[in-house]
């Protein structure tokens, strides 16, 4: 039994290639797979298939446990997550483990929150298994702004109120502020989608406002989208610094008129209406 290792001599200890195939390698292949915002219930079919056929899972740490559990229990599951601030592993050296696993024949899941090529950096992984010559498909998976705005009954784009929809990233390189176009995005009628976001809020607001977007732009926030501990706030552009006050966890911030259809009411999961019905 050998280990990965990595740039720095780092070991992952739970990557243990066997070898199985003796002299003669055969190759596996990886499954770049979207699972969603955390709901199992929006997980695709094909997306459920293929976890269902993993010898080992990939998986970010905002996979939740409950997608996690439709995988076969013999499936060696690696936690590579990554947040702000905090990355067990390095984008390269995860590239560099999908190919290893596959060039020891496995067949791999790689298990990505929302949809791998939605800041998912899926396109990278894509790219390193091309080069090592190492099959690779994409299963598509709902991104957080689409789950965000069907579970609020607030469109993206919907006529008379958003005639276009963008989805930006609050996040700028190295930490460094967003770097966006920020007169197109202060268009009227244009639904803007934040991903991470929190800790940006103060400057989303501040720069669309000074590209002359309205600070009663309605504003919808969303923590945990999709899962039981979803919240969901409802602020104006102007007041979005102090409505994410003391907020926390995986978030979308979606500005645009279209956001005043919003609900904040929690919307009910298949499951638990399922037993309410019961009942």
């Amino acid at each position: 039994m050998s280990r990965s290792t990595f740039p720095g001599g780092r070991k992952v200890g739970l990557v243990a290639l066997d070898g199985r195939s003796g002299g003669v390698r055969v190759k596996g292949l990886v499954w770049l797979v979207g699972a969603g915002p955390g709901d199992p219930d929006l997980l695709t079919i094909k997306a459920l298939r293929v976890l269902q056929t993993a010898q080992v899972i990939v998986h970010d740490g905002l996979v939740s446990d409950e997608i996690l559990s439709l995988a076969p229990a013999s499936a060696q599951r690696i936690n590579v997550a990554k947040r702000k601030s905090r990355h067990s592993l390095p984008q390269d050296e995860i590239n560099r483990l999908l190919v290893a696993l596959a060039l020891d024949g496995r067949t791999v899941v790689r298990l990505k929150g929302g949809d791998p090529f939605v800041f998912g950096r899926g396109g990278e992984e894509l790219l390193a298994c091309r080069e090592a010559g190492v099959e690779c498909h994409v299963v598509p998976g709902v991104t957080a702004a689409l789950a965000v705005c069907a579970a609020a009954g607030a469109p993206l784009t919907h006529r008379g109120l958003a005639q276009s929809a963008t989805i930006v990233t609050g996040h700028g390189a190295a930490g460094a502020d967003p770097e966006l176009d920020w007169a197109a995005l202060a268009r009227p009628n244009h639904t803007v989608a934040i991903y991470m976001g929190l800790s940006a809020a103060s400057i989303v607001s501040a720069r669309l406002i000074d590209a002359g977007r309205a600070g009663e732009t309605p504003t919808l926030i969303v923590v945990n989208a999709s899962r039981l501990d979803e919240l969901r706030i409802i602020a104006t552009l102007a007041t979005l610094p102090q409505a994410v006050e003391g907020v926390c966890g995986p978030a979308v911030l979606i500005v645009g008129e279209a956001m005043a259809l919003a609900d904040i009411s929690a919307a009910p999961r298949i499951d638990q209406a399922v037993l309410e019905a019961a009942q």
